[in-house]
């Protein structure tokens, strides 16, 4: 299928050509979008406990202010230029941004990270960089002035509270309206300006580095490591020097930590775990009134299923991976929750007593929604 939000070509034809690749611009990618919200209602979610975001002034000194929650105030003292104010993770605050980004799920979800609201008054930007990731920048309000490079110097300013290029070569320049949208591969430098009152949403990857994934898997290999005995030495030696480390000693632990072994199987554990792990400052709502068992079951089957937006569901083979836990499931439950994963819903029926109580236990932790 054809999609306007890829300028007319189908997502695979994307994927061979641009993805990891080259540029895209594609004018009127979302025809009519303006925007998801007001720049005062991103003020206020800025000023929100929860909520993820950072002020950058530009001009002739950087600074970077960050953690949030901002005060009113905060804003009501900047001046009228040269200044941006960011929200991560809007499709978990957002209904509409959560919509938003099912919109790219031609990616794999395991490599969706989150969407980025960017506010800035004429001059505003965080100035010339590049990010490890690839990345969608799609224009709501106003107008945003893009410069791109495929430079291969990468140096940064040091010093700064921002990743700032220390030399950008300019290549390209396209300016930006409401609903046009650019896609840059990871490590294209580029550097976006508003040139009058804007707003920029950002479609971000997971792109981690394999030092954190080779971290994240000794972590999980402690939890699942099995090595049964204990150092033992009934033949023990006499030695000249009794600060000498034997090697008897290096040989025995040698082979017993030769033993440690790790299999597809583990790895695709390993894997569905930390692709489906929130963020650390992501934090779930319970219902204030939970339905007990029975009353729930007749909510499922009269309302169906809906993830909350927060969750993240992800699955390989019979394997199931939900928010860093995992768990198997075949036949007629696999195929629903395959379905839920890929939709994030499902419609109104009876899962039969093992899924329903599944499904129980995720609206009780506020991971899903009837």
């Amino acid at each position: 299928m054809k999609l306007q939000l890829l300028g007319g070509m189908t997502a695979r034809e994307f994927l061979r050509d641009y993805w990891h690749k080259k540029p895209l611009l594609v004018r009127d990618a979302i025809p009519g979008f303006k925007g998801l919200l007001s720049p005062a209602k991103m003020k206020d979610l800025a000023c929100s406990e929860g909520v993820e975001s950072r002020l950058v002034r530009g001009g002739r000194h950087w600074s970077l202010g960050h953690g949030g929650p901002f005060r009113p105030a905060d804003f009501s003292k900047l001046p009228r230029r040269d200044w941006t104010l960011l929200v991560q993770s809007l499709d978990h605050h957002l209904a509409s941004g959560a919509e938003l980004i099912e919109r790219f799920t031609f990616i794999p979800r395991a490599r969706l990270d989150d969407l980025m609201v960017s506010y800035a008054v004429p001059g505003g930007g965080v100035g010339p960089h590049f990010d490890s990731y690839d990345v969608f920048l799609l224009q709501g309000m106003g107008h945003r002035r893009w410069r791109i490079s495929a430079q291969d110097d990468l140096d940064l300013v040091e010093g700064l509270p921002l990743k700032i290029l220390k030399r950008f070569e300019v290549e390209e320049e396209y300016l930006l309206g409401p609903g046009d949208m650019l896609y840059l591969p990871p490590k294209y430098a580029h550097d976006g300006v508003a040139e009058d009152e804007c707003m920029t949403y950002s479609i971000g990857f997971r792109a981690p580095a394999f030092q954190e994934l080779g971290e994240g898997f000794l972590d999980f290999l402690h939890d699942e490591l099995e090595l049964p005995g204990r150092y033992a030495d009934s033949e023990l030696a006499l030695q000249k020097h009794s600060a000498e480390i034997p090697k008897t000693m290096l040989a025995q632990i040698g082979e017993e930590l030769e033993k440690v072994r790790w299999d597809a199987e583990l790895v695709e554990a390993f894997v569905g775990r930390y692709f489906s792990e929130p963020k650390p400052d992501v934090f779930f709502r319970p219902p204030a009134r939970p339905l007990g068992a029975k009353a729930f079951a007749a909510r499922l089957a009269k309302n169906g299923l809906k993830l909350d937006s927060k969750t993240r569901l992800l699955f390989s083979g019979t394997q199931f991976f939900v928010n860093g836990e995992d768990f198997g499931a075949t036949g007629p439950e696999r195929r629903a929750l395959m379905q839920l994963a890929d939709t994030r819903a499902l419609p109104p029926a009876d899962y039969g007593e093992a899924l329903t109580g599944l499904f129980h236990d995720w609206y009780t932790a506020g991971w899903a929604h009837v």
